[in-house]
């Protein structure tokens, strides 16, 4: 059985995916909230495969941190590598969408899929969420999402992909998470709302759904025996998942191996939905 930090007999889950689709290598990406977490696990397992990911974070000095990181280890590691770019931006800034696109065009000449990764995570009782609190969690990880798909279905031709990031707290309620299960809700519902307006260019619009996941986002999960205890039994798999195992449904979904898939939202949650 695997333990609870996501090791098992099999080594540590947060080993690179292996999968590789020989339609990517060439093409560009955009990653918002790449700076650190799974932003940055997506940017470098895309680049090690050849992708140009522009990746734009709210913290525009540590993105290109990130940026100059992953292309200075991958100089070693792999043949032809993708290489990163970051930037600023401010996902409730629709203008600076647009400036992403336009950086993405600017530097490669072209625009293929957009990921929608940035997000916040507040916790309040519902008694005590603030109009503060629900109007920055629905700009950021709802009119972010939005703002985002619509900049590119600017640029995105057929076959283009956008990947929004919902969660399992779409559907399941979480003790003090209620604003961020409201927003994941919202996204959920968007990209469906997307895929079928965005199809008629044949732009395909899916969601990834994480559930417990070993971030920093996470972190006070682990921090926590008890709240530990608690996500590790009411997943079947009797674990906590790695950023790599989302970069993995990611990496199929932008690929031409879902080119018959939208509007659709992937759960990568050992199964925690069903319990």
């Amino acid at each position: 059985m695997s333990t609870s930090d996501g090791t098992g007999p099999g080594g540590a889950l947060h080993r690179p995916i292996g999968a590789h689709y020989p339609d990517l290598p060439g093409k560009v990406a955009v990653i918002t909230g790449a700076a650190r977490g799974m932003g940055a696990v997506f940017a470098r397992g895309l680049a090690a495969r050849g992708v140009h990911v522009v990746g734009g974070d709210l913290d525009g000095e540590r993105m290109s941190t990130t940026a100059d990181a992953i292309n200075d280890a991958l100089k070693s590691t792999v043949d032809e590598p993708g290489r990163v770019v970051g930037t600023a931006v401010d996902v409730t800034s629709a203008e600076q969408h647009d400036r992403l696109a336009a950086t993405a065009l600017a530097e490669f000449g072209r625009l293929d899929h957009w990921v929608n990764n940035a997000g916040i995570f507040p916790f309040a009782p519902a008694a005590e969420i603030s109009p503060d609190q629900l109007g920055g969690v629905l700009r950021v990880n709802v009119e972010g999402v939005l703002y985002g798909a619509q900049a590119a279905a600017r640029h995105l031709g057929p076959g283009g992909a956008i990947v929004n990031m919902s969660s399992v707290s779409a559907t399941r309620v979480r003790r003090g998470r209620g604003a961020y299960c409201t927003s994941k809700a919202a996204v959920a519902h968007l990209t469906e709302s997307l895929a079928v307006e965005f199809g008629d260019q044949g732009i395909r619009v899916n969601a990834i759904a994480p559930g417990y996941i070993d971030t920093d986002m996470t972190r006070w999960v682990k921090e926590d025996p008890v709240a530990l205890r608690h996500a590790v039994d009411t997943v079947p798999l009797h674990r906590i998942g790695s950023p790599e195992e989302v970069f993995g449904a990611l990496l199929f979904l932008l690929s031409d191996s879902a080119r018959y898939i939208t509007g659709h939202s992937i759960a990568v949650d050992g199964g925690s939905r069903h319990v």
